[in-house]
């Protein structure tokens, strides 16, 4: 049919183009069998009831099928709202759970802020209860105590020598000391015997009190002078010799 016509026309869904196909199927077997030569009346009747058994058995094929589509379709629909409805489900749940993990995230770590910050607290006021102890003083140095002075004469060579003595352990009293130097040489320490034996063999005696210098050499204490004049290291030397033979110069009251 030409375009022109068939534009006003409304457009056939498929359920009435089937039910045109049956319409026109059952025309045309009942224009065969009413020219169908000498066929008599009761032909033409048992035709025209064929006719009308046909008619409805087209329509209610196209209508089956129709119903069967539609109610395919219909699930089909129905499934994908049920599944879009289960999806947006699934989605609003993890959301949700999502939303209460962060929430208890950010009130777990508003908790553990304020602990810290009540800890913190908590030793300031300790901190501030506790007075620090005092620093303590630096300890001074101990002052080496002033090196003792003893007067240049008898009396003063007599109390070094026997501070030298005290340390090193040899005995010996200031009475026993100044009454053998008196004896010896009357104070003097540059005081020379040049007579006895020990002058006569080469080796004259010298001092306060009287040493020979082998003797002076071998009782000779430390940290005194190796002069044998020197009136601290003569005395010194002379009771280390005494101690050792005598037990103390203050056992000594004769040439020794």
């Amino acid at each position: 049919m030409p375009k022109h016509l068939t534009s006003g026309l409304p457009r056939l869904s498929r359920t009435h183009k089937l039910s045109v196909a049956g319409v026109a199927t059952a025309g045309a077997a009942a224009l065969v069998f009413s020219i169908v030569p000498g066929a008599g009346a009761d032909q033409g009747k048992s035709q025209a009831t064929a006719v009308e058994n046909v008619k409805p058995v087209a329509f209610s094929a196209v209508d089956t099928a129709a119903k069967t589509q539609q109610a395919t379709i219909t699930q089909q629909a129905n499934n994908a709202a049920a599944k879009g409805k289960a999806e947006a489900a699934a989605k609003k749940a993890a959301a949700e759970k999502a939303a209460k993990a962060k929430a208890a995230a950010a009130a777990k770590a508003k908790a553990e802020k304020a602990r810290a910050a009540k800890a913190a607290a908590s030793r300031s006021q300790v901190r501030t209860a506790i007075p620090a102890a005092a620093p303590k003083p630096a300890a001074k140095p101990v002052a080496k105590p002033a090196a003792k002075v003893y007067p240049d004469n008898l009396d003063g060579w007599i109390r070094e020598s026997l501070d030298i003595m005290a340390k090193k352990g040899i005995p010996g009293s200031y009475e026993g000391i100044h009454r053998n130097i008196i004896r010896e040489s009357s104070g003097n320490p540059m005081a020379i015997n040049n007579w006895d034996i020990n002058a006569i063999n080469g080796t004259p005696s010298k001092g306060l009190l009287q040493v020979i210098q082998p003797t002076f050499n071998a009782y000779h204490v430390e940290g005194t002078s190796w002069n044998l004049y020197d009136p601290v290291a003569n005395i010194t030397a002379a009771c280390n010799y005494a101690a050792d033979r005598y037990g103390s110069m203050d056992n000594v009251n004769s040439a020794y």
